[in-house]
């Protein structure tokens, strides 16, 4: 079973496995959901709500094993609240894990079924999409429920969530071009983004709008048309190993957890780090292992967060251009991280930890104040 504790970028940081004492840790509620008739199996987990009711999308995903799922829904809950606490939102951290193959499983009595699921947490998780969930089916799901973001826009949604997620990327990456080139632009570098999938090809149109010379991977070749289609200058390489290695700038890992690890990151030739995936380092000590390398390392949940913004945006009432604004300030809040870890002394992630857990402590705090 992978190792479920530490922070959420499985750094180092105050939140370690010596604290964390119990099967769940220190998350507020763990929910297991399954309804035999439509053969729907789900967990979902609620780190925190010291900001607000719990935010984070449903994950549907073929896991080996239910330990397997709960690993990754624990450690998905956790990362959602320091995202939506170094976002500025009154959200706490929550997700979802479906366990399944949605292309064969998925169906609209599962969907309902798991709303109900949701529903009867009165409003302490919000859900929304994630690997395997579409707009489309939190409109199934918001058939059962109240408690759903992310829908289409001809259902009153803010729509797909990958174009701020995007955006957001690309924003904190342009405050790390600054940091470590002194200038907030990609022109001229030379980007690898590992996974062209729902937000991995939309970064790649932000990459090649601002003159960044583009490397890409995937195992979807659908995925790689799509963008050689629209990009022909984009090169393609056969897989992670290759793109780590291939002379690049900045590495961007937007597939799934865990690509940066002892394999890996020796061979990085980037020197930012800074992609859309969550759960990118692998195990505590890897965000060390990129600063001892000079490799300038972005927090994943901090960078990725313009997803989240905007399905937050949509619960009261969506409107683009306000959440994209909001989106933008991740460039400002990227920049204050490096800034903190510069006068600390510390990496990066732990620099996002510390911001995030103050939020949390001095914000939830006021929660004792009864009105």
């Amino acid at each position: 079973m992978p190792n479920v504790f530490g922070s959420p970028h499985k750094g180092t940081g105050p939140m370690d496995p010596q604290r964390e004492t119990s099967r769940f840790g220190n998350h507020e509620q763990v929910v297991f959901c399954q309804d035999e008739a439509t053969g729907l199996r789900a967990i979902i987990a609620i780190y925190s709500t010291a900001l607000g009711p719990s935010l984070g999308g449903t994950r549907f995903y073929p896991y080996a094993s239910e330990d397997e799922a709960l690993a990754d829904v624990l450690n998905l809950a956790r990362g959602m609240a320091y995202k939506n606490a170094l976002a500025g939102l009154d959200h706490g951290g929550g997700k979802a894990v479906i366990i399944g193959d949605p292309a064969t499983d998925k169906s609209e009595g599962l969907l309902r079924a798991y709303g109900r699921f949701v529903q009867s947490l009165n409003g302490r998780y919000y859900t929304a999409c994630d690997v395997g969930t579409y707009s489309e089916d939190m409109d199934v799901v918001a058939r059962e429920c109240r408690f759903v973001t992310g829908r289409t826009r001809a259902n009153g949604g803010a729509g797909d969530s990958s174009i701020l997620t995007a955006f957001g990327v690309f924003q904190g990456m342009r405050a790390a071009a600054e940091a470590t080139w002194g200038a907030p632009t990609l022109h001229g570098r030379r980007v690898g983004v590992e996974g062209v999938g729902k937000v991995g090809h939309r970064l790649v149109d932000h990459l090649r709008e601002d003159g960044a010379e583009v490397v890409i991977c995937d195992v979807n070749e659908a995925a790689l048309e799509r963008v050689t289609t629209a990009h022909p200058a984009v090169d393609v390489v056969a897989g992670n190993d290759e793109l780590v290695r291939a002379g690049l700038d900045v590495y961007a890992p937007c597939a799934l957890g865990g690509s940066l690890n002892d394999d890996t990151v020796p061979e990085l030739t980037a020197k930012i780090v800074c992609g859309a995936a969550n759960n990118q380092l692998a195990h505590p000590g890897i965000e060390k292992q990129l600063a001892d390398r000079g490799v300038l390392y972005a927090p994943d949940y901090v960078v990725n967060s313009g997803g989240v913004i905007q399905v937050a945006d949509e619960i009261g009432g969506f409107d683009f251009d306000r959440a994209k604004a909001r989106a933008t300030g991740i460039f400002d809040t990227t920049r204050r991280i490096f800034h903190l870890a510069a006068e600390e002394g510390v990496p990066p992630a732990v620099a996002a930890d510390r911001l995030a857990e103050r939020r949390m402590s001095e914000i939830g705090r006021l929660r004792g104040i009864w009105l």
